[in-house]
């Protein structure tokens, strides 16, 4: 999967840590996996975070994201609305609920901010109405007004996601920053058939994660913490 030149610049602004939504604020249970000591080293590191790749990312964030960004290529808006209530009532901890609504929040602002995309006005509105809009549905839209291949923009969603996990890990760990660089590059480049699958499959969202809410669930009540959550 090449990203062609006339999408790399957008494919590039969407996945860059600059992208002004707050994901830098957020651990999604890594702080917590620390302070329990189950996560320690740059191995263990590793193996925290390929799991929030494959499970997180790849079995219910990246379906969310394929099934919103279907309803909005058929301007199906009623049907994008009900996927996004669906997706928030699947975060399982008042901490990942929150994370989801701010950033999908923010990346809306963003989008209205832009000079102009491929969102008509209305559906801008209608997005904006949206009391809240997750993260993956607010993302996919951002690919959808941007024209971005649904295969580029999975690549960013995953990527952002992995590079906020090994900039929490460098610091809470603390992992250096060769550690860092080894696990994305060797995770990120398990991302394109992860995403080959969920773009090939027919699987519904999958989000059984049991661990990650229960070190969520700890982080809001963590004594000493660097993160929102």
């Amino acid at each position: 999967m090449n990203a062609s030149a006339p999408h790399l610049p957008a494919l590039l602004q969407l996945a860059s840590s600059a992208l002004p939504v707050g994901g830098f604020g957020y651990s999604q249970g890594l702080e917590s996996a620390v302070e329990t000591g189950q996560v320690h080293d740059e191995a263990s590191a590793a193996r925290w975070i390929d799991d929030l790749l494959q499970l997180g990312f790849a079995r219910a964030e990246a379906r969310w994201w394929r099934i919103a960004s279907d309803a909005l290529r058929a301007n199906d808006v009623a049907t994008f609305t009900e996927i996004n209530a669906q997706c928030w009532a699947s975060r399982e901890t008042r901490e990942l609920r929150r994370e989801s609504e701010q950033t999908g929040r923010s990346l809306v602002k963003w989008l209205r901010a832009l000079p102009r995309t491929s969102l008509t006005e209305e559906t801008l509105d209608a997005l904006n109405a949206l009391r809240p809009i997750t993260w993956p549905c607010a993302h996919a839209a951002a690919c959808f007004a941007l024209e971005l291949p649904a295969a580029h923009g999975l690549q960013a969603l995953g990527w952002s996601l992995l590079e906020n996990q090994i900039l929490g890990a460098v610091k809470l760990v603390p992992l250096g920053q060769d550690a860092g660089q080894r696990i994305l590059h060797t995770l990120g480049q398990r991302l394109p058939d992860l995403v080959a699958d969920v773009l090939t499959g027919d699987a519904e969202p999958n989000t059984f994660l049991p661990l990650l809410a229960l070190h969520s669930s700890a982080h809001e009540s963590q004594f000493n913490r660097l993160f929102r959550s």
